[in-house]
């Protein structure tokens, strides 16, 4: 019998055209467009001995491990997956395997989002389309000052196209040095400094124990009423509520958002009513270069297991 071949969140219909599974000769590749948050994708799951898991969509727990009798190996894409519990993988006796990515998408859209909600794009967009002219008045990046919450690969990539905007950048976080801030191409200040003296300010820090609910409302309180805040990170960062509560009572000026406490984002969610944010569904590294690799190298590391000389193992 072939091998049974699962690929998660395949939400556009695109996984199996951009690598070549037909190299897995061996095995039966099926994509699930959506799956239940619940119980029910495990009931989906139960046939299957691989997985193909797009970055921490879905959790793999212990007791999600515990349910999967049929699961030999979990492919997540890139190299960190804080979704899986590896302890709990190994237990189970599921290898657990990653792949590349691209390095430069998800900066590349928190630039997008940045133009796109300090020039009202989006609704002028739809002005324009409803047959209005100049509703809105932009505002400017030369000359503003960029505050990085996090400057590491993407907060680095942030800060040399800030650079070249004719920013002053700066930024902060707990490890961060005045001289590694210096060689990426930022000035290093202080938490609260960080916070006021931001015109825009982006997220750009991994979500641990310790970074959790890291932006407080007394953060966003020390803002500016014009700022803007970008979050292409981890939703779960920011204090639940505090974001949500600074737009709504107009204390900062915006937001663009692609990371979300519960994804999909449900349709009744308050969070789409939002006044001045623009929300885009966690695009960061939805782009075809990125999946072309996410996908190729699931393919590379399935065909290796099945060889019995797995790669890229995380466990």
């Amino acid at each position: 019998m072939p091998i049974r071949v699962a690929v998660l969140d395949d939400y556009q219909n695109v996984a199996l055209d951009v690598a070549n599974w037909a190299l897995l000769t061996d095995c039966e590749v099926v994509s699930f467009n959506d799956l239940p948050e619940s119980e029910g994708h495990i009931d989906q799951l139960r046939d299957f001995e691989v997985v193909v898991a797009m970055r921490e969509r879905t959790a793999f727990t212990k007791e999600v491990f515990a349910s999967l009798p049929n699961l030999r190996l979990l492919v997540t894409t890139g190299m960190m997956n804080a979704a899986i519990d590896i302890p709990a993988a190994i237990d189970q006796g599921v290898v657990v395997c990653g792949t590349g990515g691209i390095a430069t998408n998800t900066a590349e859209l928190a630039w997008g989002l940045i133009l796109a909600l300090l020039r009202h794009i989006p609704l002028e967009d739809r002005n324009v389309r409803d047959g209005l002219w100049q509703g809105t008045l932009g505002g400017d990046l030369h000359g503003r000052t960029l505050g990085l919450l996090g400057l590491g690969r993407i907060g680095s990539q942030m800060a040399t196209i800030g650079q070249a905007f004719g920013m002053n950048v700066i930024a902060w976080s707990e490890n961060l040095s005045v001289e590694k801030a210096s060689e990426r191409g930022a000035r290093r200040v202080s938490r609260d400094e960080l916070f006021a003296r931001s015109d825009i300010l982006s997220i750009h820090l991994v979500l641990s124990e310790r970074t959790a609910d890291l932006v407080t409302a007394a953060d966003l309180g020390k803002m500016k009423p014009s700022t803007l805040v970008i979050n292409t990170s981890r939703a779960k960062l920011i204090e639940p509520g505090a974001l949500e509560t600074a737009l709504l009572e107009g204390r900062i000026g915006g937001a663009a958002l692609d990371v979300y406490r519960n994804e999909p984002l449900a349709p009744d969610d308050p969070i789409r009513q939002l006044p001045n944010c623009i929300l885009t569904p966690h695009l960061g590294y939805v782009t075809r270069s990125a999946y072309e690799v996410f996908y190729g190298e699931a393919v590379e590391d399935i065909g290796a297991w099945i060889s019995g000389a797995p790669i890229r193992l995380l466990a």
